[in-house]
């Protein structure tokens, strides 16, 4: 995987992560992970940037809405699973073409 810009701040706003994180926690959602927020920052909200400075990185990470992430670990969760190729996900499909 390709280093983006902003890993070389992410000890300095390690901070505004945690806190993040916390505010999802607060919320109901405990189960994000913070290399799962950061992957959602440099994927989606830093995707083109290439300088950053930490207080636009601190910022931008206290700004992210739930909803925001979770559309974001929607998609990469079905990017990533192969429920289709899986027994379960052949007899879905077997079902909806008859």
């Amino acid at each position: 995987m390709e280093k983006h810009p902003a890993d070389l701040y992410k000890d300095h706003v390690r901070p505004f992560l945690y806190s993040k994180l916390e505010e999802f926690k607060i919320l109901g959602y405990d189960d994000v992970e913070l290399e799962s927020l950061w992957s959602y920052l440099t994927d989606k909200k830093w995707k083109k940037k290439t300088e950053l400075s930490i207080y636009e990185l601190a910022s931008d990470i206290l700004s992210v809405k739930i909803g925001e992430f979770m559309n974001y670990a929607t998609v990469e969760s079905f990017k990533t699973s192969n429920w289709l190729g899986s027994e379960e996900g052949q007899e879905a499909l077997e079902e909806l073409l008859r």
